[in-house]
């Protein structure tokens, strides 16, 4: 896979710098310029001809100045909006939203350190203790979560040295298992370790089990059942809005026979499976973090929206088609796909795309009544929470089941399936496999 350049997006108009695309139409009014001035300066321009036979327009630097200008002046006022939202009294949660949304994101670390918290109902002033290492081996899913954090390296920062990985790895078991430890009704899933991986590196091991705790009970909550029943009803939005969208792309895959196995691992890791580059990974964070728990459904339905050209063009059966869509092109025009998704969001409520599934097992969804209770605690934030501590929720009630691995008689399944399958079908069930037993059945 091709890794992408730069953090803009160089399909959706975007500058290099990924401020957006303002910047770049004064740069192209810069070269337009070049070709419709042909008049020599009085001599105290760069005093040399380009290849034309003209010397430089005089002024160029100065537009090229004003374009960077606006660029800078864009951040500031962004950064200072930021700034007033976190300073009112109480905090404007509603505006964190929006920043975090739109163009840009929240920009940098330093930021987000401080907005993320916020957008969950937390205070970065009012965190739970450093998770301890204590028992961490004796909790039921240490080494399946040990084992993915090693396999994880590809997303871990580059030209980090191996000890500092080895700290970080270890930082991120003790998170996972802490939440997990606290939560024991929750279950851990294959890709909950990436979304806790993005938390890790941008707010340290305190915050970031803070927000993880937080996200496990709201945004993930669906996934962390004992099955996967949940997810396959979130995934089943996907096809009925890729219908109301384009019937004939939405026509096609059910032609193909496709499904939606394709997206779960965008919905389970966020996209961070998916996407080299942590930029963009962080960008998506910012935006789901402040959107609706069902928004990853929609940037899914975009970038599938986004490749319909590719896919009409590809043969119309399944395991072709799975491997085109799971394997997503680079770069990806990040902006304007956030911004198609939350216009389909407008658009098609997911009340309205509920009544279309066709898997409708269960009347709601947890994340539905708890997403809203999230935005009306955010909501009455005090920036001096600190000196307001409020009494601690009681304890969580004890699950009565274990999380269960794939069993012997799937294992068997696909054993027997590979001596009929081709290479590219059985590939698409040993990554069903590899996310979930339960994937299998969905696809045979």
């Amino acid at each position: 896979m091709r890794r992408a350049r730069g953090t803009g997006d160089r399909r959706g108009g975007r500058d290099r710098g990924g401020i957006g695309s303002k910047a770049g139409e004064e740069k192209l009014t810069s070269q337009q310029t070049r070709g419709l001035k042909n008049k020599p300066n009085s001599g105290e321009g760069l005093g040399r001809r380009s290849r034309y036979g003209r010397r430089p327009v005089k002024g160029e630097a100065d537009l090229e100045k004003k374009a960077n200008g606006k660029t800078e002046s864009w951040r500031r006022q962004k950064l200072l909006q930021i700034h007033e939202a976190l300073s009112q009294d109480p905090v404007d949660v509603e505006l964190l939203r929006k920043a975090a949304q739109s163009r840009g994101g929240l920009l940098s670390d330093q930021v987000r350190r401080k907005v993320w918290p916020r957008l969950l109902g937390l205070s970065p002033y009012d965190l739970p203790p450093h998770p301890g290492r204590s028992l961490l081996q004796d909790h039921r899913d240490y080494h399946q979560v040990q084992m993915d954090v090693e396999r994880s390296l590809a997303h871990f920062p580059r030209g980090m040295r191996p000890e500092q990985r080895a700290v970080l790895q270890e930082q991120l078991v003790a998170v996972i298992l802490a939440v997990l430890s606290s939560r024991p009704e929750l279950h851990y899933y294959q890709g909950y370790h990436e979304v806790a991986l993005a938390l890790l590196l941008v707010l340290g091991p305190r915050a970031a089990a803070a927000l993880l705790d937080q996200l496990s009970m709201h945004h993930l909550r669906d996934f962390m059942d004992p099955t996967m029943d949940n997810t396959w009803h979130i995934l089943n939005y996907l096809l009925p809005l890729l219908a109301r969208e384009s019937p004939q792309l939405h026509s096609f895959m059910e032609r193909a026979e496709v499904g939606t196995v394709f997206a779960l691992s965008w919905l389970l890791t966020w996209f961070g499976h998916v996407l080299p580059e942590p930029t963009h990974v962080l960008r998506l964070m910012d935006f789901f973090l402040a959107s609706h728990p069902l928004m990853p459904v929609y940037v899914a339905a975009a970038v599938v929206l986004y490749r319909e050209p590719e896919v009409l063009a590809c043969p119309c059966d399944m395991p072709s088609l799975h491997q085109l869509l799971s394997r997503l092109p680079q770069p990806l025009p990040t902006e304007s796909l956030l911004a198609q998704a939350l216009n389909l969001f407008t658009r098609h409520p997911h009340s309205q795309l509920a009544q279309e599934t066709a898997m409708r097992t269960h009347s709601s969804l947890s994340i539905e009544g708890s997403f809203t209770a999230l935005r009306a605690a955010s909501a009455h934030q005090r920036p001096d929470w600190v000196l307001q501590k409020q009494r601690q929720q009681p304890g969580c009630q004890k699950a009565s089941g274990s999380q269960a691995g794939p069993s012997t008689l799937v294992k068997a399944a696909v054993w027997g399936l590979s001596a009929t399958l081709g290479a590219a079908a059985l590939a698409v069930t040993q990554t069903a496999l590899g996310w979930g037993p339960e994937v299998l059945w969905k696809i045979f």
